[in-house]
């Protein structure tokens, strides 16, 4: 994932954002359901923190932080998994895609335990 070019961060983090803004969208104007509006609501909700985290971990390669491919491709991974099958079932799609969601949620953790761990190693700049 190191060989990630800034156009594959930028274009990804910016698509895995406008699907999060529809989907939350979705919820308040499309539906009137309450539990697949919470769903829809809670996944765009993740997906949209989880794509700025990407430009995030991207600033953060550009600056030398070793291991961002890696921790942005968790975040990717646990948006599909964790927003998607919410959406998924938000749709009319099987509940048993909600065991999909608890990988998406590890996905996120280690993505952020992974960030936390490189962060930390960072030199000081003051």
């Amino acid at each position: 994932m190191t060989a990630w070019t800034p156009r594959t961060w930028t274009g990804l983090a910016a698509v895995s954002a406008l699907l999060a803004v529809a989907f939350g969208a979705f919820a308040a104007h499309g539906m009137s359901e309450a539990k697949p509006i919470e769903w829809l609501h809670t996944g765009s909700q993740y997906q949209m923190v989880h794509a700025l985290a990407v430009f995030a971990a991207f600033a953060l390669q550009r600056t030398g932080a070793k291991g961002m491919g890696l921790v942005a491709g968790l975040f990717l991974v646990g948006t599909v998994l964790f927003s998607g099958s919410l959406y998924a079932m938000a749709l009319g799609g099987p509940r048993v895609l909600g065991a999909i969601t608890p990988l998406g949620g590890l996905s996120f953790m280690i993505g952020w335990a992974l960030l936390a761990w490189r962060g930390f190693g960072l030199p000081d700049q003051t």
